[in-house]
């Protein structure tokens, strides 16, 4: 297997490099298990992060990011989630795809978690923007909510996306064509 090596708030990891099709490979960056990575990169992303009263992260990948900088900054973070659980009596619910996976989902939160971001600064985070499809379905959900996007923030933004002014994020990381 192939990998890219790349430097992440002052962390040095390997990334394998993964086929999405025939003449498309990415770099797969997965923050699970990775503790001494979750928080580096929270401590890293609230430096450059605006003002915001609650964060929201997407299932799955985005939660121990979310999470660490929820601990650090002490504001509360929200999940929305892949699927509508029992205990949400009423979802709401926004669909998304995204490159690494290779049907539509979407995206809930109950509408208990939509009265938390209403007038709210919210502050939207991933472990990576690639297509920008999960935060753009984040940024529906907190404006359906009347809350205020206060920042998009990631880790890592995955090819044209390092050219976006819209968000920030911690290094760009390259799409590999062969």
């Amino acid at each position: 297997m192939d990998y890219h090596t790349m430097t992440i708030a002052g962390l040095t990891r390997q990334l394998p490099l993964c086929r999405v099709n025939e003449r498309l490979r990415i770099a797969a960056f997965v923050i699970f298990g990775d503790v001494e990575m979750t928080e580096a990169a929270a401590a890293a992303l609230l430096e450059k992060a605006p003002d915001f009263d609650v964060l929201l992260t997407a299932e799955a990948k985005g939660i121990p990011l979310a999470y660490e900088m929820a601990r650090r900054s002490g504001k509360p973070y929200l999940i929305a989630r892949k699927y509508p659980k029992l205990y949400m009596p009423e979802p709401v619910a926004v669909p998304v795809r995204s490159i690494t996976t290779d049907k539509e989902q979407t995206l809930y939160l109950d509408r208990s978690e939509m009265d938390q971001l209403r007038g709210r600064q919210v502050l939207l985070v991933d472990d990576v923007i690639s297509g920008g499809e999960s935060i753009h379905a984040l940024a529906q959900l907190t404006r359906q909510a009347g809350g205020h996007i206060a920042g998009k923030g990631a880790i890592l933004a995955e090819g044209n996306a390092a050219d976006r002014e819209d968000i920030f994020y911690l290094e760009p990381l390259p799409l590999f064509f062969d």
